[in-house]
């Protein structure tokens, strides 16, 4: 069904020439302008239309079906396959979700190639049973070399208005996401995980106070801070409200190349990652239970990649991939 299809990283850079609005903390003043060159994160629903971007001075557009993404250039075709396991509820209330948190397991892995990422995120958006037009908010952490040029773990946000198709961007890659002064973390930071793993908390939420869609974060649950926002005029359908809330990993790696891990390369389980202290929120920023009926679990490809019972506010996922498409 188009609600159960996957989310995928595609490979492609969005800029944007959004306007920024102010908003009720003063705005960073370190902000970069857009690059080329970077590859951009959209974790992608059903059908989506592709349009890779680089040094080419010319590129081919395609619609392809989910799960295999198709990046050509002039000279030649790459073909990448996407792998996912998260939650989602997606029976919003008659008012729309208005926000999420969790504490993810952060993990490295020196291993991951140029071309290939694995990654954990929190999915805010709209676009249920349509690509088009769909708006969507993401953030978490991120091994991808072919971004970052390094193996870290990096914090990352991304945000479109359109289904990826002309708007929006990763970090502060162009102008959309509003970092504010003394945050505790500016995305595209390294996570530095302690024996290669750690905990992070994040959450976003429509804010009451001015309706923009704001980001906290902080290494303890109880004690997170403003990181910045994403102003509501960015936005179309989600400027109001949010359909789909998404918890979950997902990796990406070319044809032919063995999947790489999620989550902390093991199985779902008490010694593998975790996502704890799942919970919509308000837009007074205060987390709440979903509803279990609400909860729907997704994996695309169980031989790889698994995730548990929900279960007190949290779940396990991951695993050691190697699957070759």
């Amino acid at each position: 069904m188009p609600q159960d299809v996957c989310l995928a990283l595609l490979i492609l850079a969005l800029l944007a020439n959004l306007e920024s609005t102010t908003s009720i903390y003063h705005v960073h003043s370190n902000m970069r302008g857009p690059s080329l060159n970077m590859i951009s994160s959209s974790f992608m629903g059903i059908d989506p239309i592709i349009k890779a971007s680089g040094d080419e001075s010319k590129h081919s557009q395609y619609r392809v079906p989910t799960q295999i993404i198709y990046i050509c250039t002039i000279t030649k075709c790459m073909f990448f396959f996407s792998q996912y396991a998260r939650y989602r509820v997606d029976t919003p209330p008659a008012g729309g979700y208005t926000g999420g948190m969790a504490t993810l397991d952060v993990s490295s892995f020196s291993s991951i190639k140029s071309g290939e990422f694995t990654a954990a995120l929190i999915w805010v958006s709209t676009g249920k049973y349509s690509l088009i037009g769909s708006n969507d908010i993401q953030a978490g952490w991120m091994v991808g070399p072919s971004h970052y040029r390094d193996n870290k773990t990096h914090f990352f946000v991304y945000w479109t208005s359109d289904g990826y198709r002309s708007t929006g961007c990763f970090n502060l890659d162009c102008t959309g996401f509003v970092p504010v002064n003394d945050a505790p973390i500016t995305p595209g930071d390294a996570l530095e995980p302690a024996n290669g793993q750690s905990k992070i908390s994040f959450k976003i939420f429509k804010n009451k106070e001015d309706g923009d869609w704001w980001l906290h974060f902080g290494y303890d649950i109880n004690n997170m801070k403003p990181v910045g926002f994403w102003p509501k005029g960015l936005f179309t359908s989600l400027k109001d409200h949010a359909e789909l809330i998404t918890w979950g990993g997902t990796t990406m790696c070319p044809s032919g190349n063995a999947s790489p891990p999620m989550g902390n390369g093991q199985w779902p389980g008490k010694n593998s990652a975790s996502f704890e202290n799942v919970k919509l929120v308000d837009t007074s920023g205060q987390g709440y239970a979903p509803l279990a009926w609400t909860l729907r679990v997704y994996a695309n490809n169980k031989k790889c990649y698994q995730a548990s019972t929900f279960l007190d506010d949290m779940f396990y996922y991951g695993g050691p991939g190697g699957c070759v498409n």
